[in-house]
């Protein structure tokens, strides 16, 4: 664990539009803000592209109530961790790298849908952390209709997301601040839902947000807010922050 955090600072606004939101690239994989909030462009010559079909988007599922081919340790259920898991490794993702667990998930790779987490406290920390990463690709639509909880809330952010450049690699992000994964803590969490705090390290020290999940479908899922935002307002921590769970990298 870290030492306590002192105060933090908050910026308000449309979350697409705050600064720190190219600061959250460290877990949306590096959007690049453009132009400022305009109409949703077309398929043709702008942001917006067409979702495909996918492993979360079928009806298959096995005995377990799992998607096909999703076998995971759920052991641990609902207690939470307290330290990162020992099988963990890093993938990288476009512009920044996730921690990805054999056990915990996501332990399946579908095109552009990392997948398959545990049925567990640390398999929602791993979720929180990994299907928001995915989100600055050209493929980030598929990941929507897939990975984020279906309502008016995902409605709104695919309208917001449609105005926003798609960035698939380093050579794309136009020397945009990459902040890194630092830790996590679940701060809520039952079989159905759960509440996940990350700990973004960036150039100028720690940030944090919070994501909810869903537990859908078989899976967990993304459960965006009512204006559309899949995570709270990011915020900047002032001194050393506590309470999280430390990823090791």
């Amino acid at each position: 664990m870290l030492m306590r955090r002192q105060r933090r600072t908050e910026e308000s606004g449309p979350y697409w539009k705050q600064r720190n939101w190219q600061l959250s690239a460290g877990f949306l994989g590096a959007v690049v803000l453009v132009g400022g909030f305009v109409a949703l462009t077309t398929d043709h010559g702008g942001t917006a592209t067409t979702a495909a079909d996918g492993p979360l988007t079928v009806s298959s599922v096995g005995p377990d109530g799992r998607p096909a081919g999703c076998r995971t340790d759920d052991a641990a259920g609902g207690a939470l961790p307290t330290s990162a898991p020992k099988d963990l490794t890093w993938r990288t993702l476009g512009v920044t790298r996730i921690p990805v667990s054999a056990s915990a998930g996501p332990t399946r790779t579908t095109g552009p849908v990392r997948w398959c987490y545990a049925h567990t406290a640390l398999g929602a920390a791993l979720a929180a952390t990994v299907i928001p990463s995915q989100m600055s690709g050209s493929h980030w639509k598929t990941v929507s209709r897939q990975q984020v909880v279906a309502g008016h809330g995902r409605d709104l952010f695919e309208f917001q997301r449609a105005t926003v450049q798609n960035v698939d690699n380093a050579q794309q992000s136009a020397g945009t601040s990459v902040g890194s994964y630092a830790g996590f803590a679940v701060t809520s969490y039952t079989s159905r839902a759960a509440d996940v705090s990350l700990l973004i390290r960036t150039g100028q020290g720690y940030a944090e947000t919070t994501i909810v999940l869903d537990w859908t479908g078989g899976d967990w899922k993304v459960r965006p807010d009512s204006e559309g935002s899949l995570h709270t307002p990011v915020t900047a921590v002032q001194g050393n922050p506590s309470g999280y769970v430390l990823w090791g990298a």
